[in-house]
C-alpha cells in the first residue's frame, strides 16, 4: 500500500512545468514548491511533466533541479556527478553519500531509471555489507526487474550482469550475478512435492555450512517467489524453525546476512524495509542514503505497509521518526512520500 498522496484533481501538465520553471528562478529557489509539485505526483505524471518541461524549455527538468536548488538539495561542487543525457533522461549517478542531497533527484526519476542508478552505484562501490542488489533483485517483480536492467543498458551501455560480475567477488558474485539475470515465474502454482524436497535440500547444505553450494544458489536465485515461500514453509514445519534462523550461525558473517536479506525481501519484504529504515534513524547519525532510498523507492508500492511494521515495532509513528531525526527541506521532502499533507 503506497503512502503518496496525489491532489484529487491534479493541476494540467503544462501548470506544474509552469510552477516549477518559477520555483527555480528569482533571487532564491523555491524548493517548498518544488516539494508541492514533485511529492505528490506519480511516476506517470512526474514523467509526463519532465517530458513537457524539455520540451517547453529546452531543458531536462533534473538538470534545472541539479543547477538551482540549495540547501538540503543542494549539488555540493567538490562531488562527481555522471549527467547523461538520452532521448530526454537525465541520470545523475552521484558519488557523494549524503542521502539529503539526493531525495529530489531519485523521486523524481521514473521507478526503473532509479533502480538502475541505485544499482549501478551499488556496483561500482560494491562492500559485502550493501544489500542494494539484493532489494533490486528480490522485492521487485520479473517485469520492474527487467525494465531495471534495460535502463541500466541505455544508462550506463552495459549490462548490470556485467557489473555486478565486475565488482563482487566470492561467494558474493556467485550469489549476485544470477540474481539480477533472474526472470523468475510470477504465477502462483507451486509444486508441493519439489518444495519439500528442495527445504531436505537447503537443509542438509545449511546444516554442513556449505552456504555458497550450488544448489542453494539455485534454488534461490531460479525459483519463483510462491514456490520459495512453499519451500521455506516446509523448511520450517519439517525442521521446527525458520530458515533463517539456522542462517545465523556466525551473525557477523555478511554472506550470511546476505542470504537472510535475499528470504527476507521474499517472504516479509515489508519487515526487512522496516529494519533497513529503523536502523538508518537509530544511533547519533542518520544513514540518510539507507533512509532516502526506502522511502523514495517504496513511495507507490508498499510504504504504508512498512511504516505500520514501524510503528508496530518502535511504538513510534514513522513520520514522527523521520521529523524528529531530519531537517529542512529534507524532511519536508520525505514526509510528503510519507503521505504528509
Amino acid at each position: 500500500m503506497a503512502t503518496l498522496k496525489v491532489p484529487a484533481t491534479v493541476p494540467a501538465v503544462a501548470d506544474d512545468c509552469d510552477q516549477l520553471r518559477k520555483a527555480f528562478q528569482g533571487w532564491g529557489t523555491n524548493e517548498q514548491l518544488i516539494i508541492s509539485i514533485l511529492g505528490h505526483r506519480d511516476a506517470a505524471q512526474r514523467r509526463a511533466i519532465r517530458r513537457a518541461y524539455a520540451e517547453t524549455y529546452g531543458e531536462e527538468l533534473l538538470r534545472s533541479i541539479t543547477d538551482e536548488i540549495s540547501g538540503d538539495f543542494e549539488v555540493k561542487p567538490d562531488h562527481t556527478y555522471e549527467l547523461v543525457i538520452s532521448d530526454r533522461l537525465l541520470c545523475r549517478a552521484c558519488s557523494a553519500d549524503d542521502g539529503d542531497q539526493r531525495a529530489v533527484i531519485l523521486w523524481t526519476l521514473d521507478p526503473a531509471e532509479r533502480d538502475a542508478v541505485l544499482a549501478n552505484e551499488a556496483a561500482r562501490k560494491w562492500q559485502p555489507e550493501n544489500r542494494v542488489l539484493v532489494e533490486i533483485a528480490c522485492a521487485r517483480s520479473s517485469a520492474q526487474l527487467f525494465a531495471v536492467k534495460q535502463a541500466y543498458h541505455d544508462r550506463f551501455k552495459r549490462s548490470l550482469e556485467e557489473d555486478v560480475a565486475a565488482h563482487a567477488t566470492g561467494d558474493f558474485r556467485k550469489l549476485l550475478v544470477p540474481l539480477v539475470s533472474a526472470y523468475r515465474y510470477e504465477g502462483p502454482e507451486v509444486n508441493t512435492r519439489l518444495a519439500h524436497s528442495e527445504a531436505k535440500i537447503l537443509h542438509e547444505k545449511i546444516h554442513h555450512k556449505k552456504y555458497s553450494d550450488d544448489e542453494i544458489i539455485r534454488i534461490l536465485t531460479t525459483r519463483s517467489k510462491a514456490q520459495l515461500l512453499a519451500t521455506f514453509n516446509h523448511y520450517n514445519d519439517e525442521f521446527g524453525h525458520r530458515i533463517n534462523k539456522d542462517l545465523k550461525a556466525d551473525p557477523k558473517d555478511e554472506f550470511l546476512k546476505t542470504l537472510r536479506a535475499v528470504i527476507r525481501c521474499f517472504t516479509c519484504p515489508d519487515r526487512y524495509f522496516e529494519k533497513v529504515v529503523r536502523l538508518a534513524i537509530a544511533g547519533m547519525g542518520t544513514d540518510e542514503n539507507a533512509l532516502t532510498r526506502i522511502i523514495t523507492t517504496r513511495a507507490e508500492v508498499d510504504l504504508k505497509l512498512i511504516a505500520e511494521a514501524y510503528q508496530k515495532r518502535n511504538s513510534v509513528p514513522l513520520e514522527r521518526a523521520v521529523a524528529g531525526d531530519t531537517s529542512g527541506d529534507y524532511e519536508r521532502m520525505l514526509l510528503a512520500l510519507l503521505g504528509h499533507e
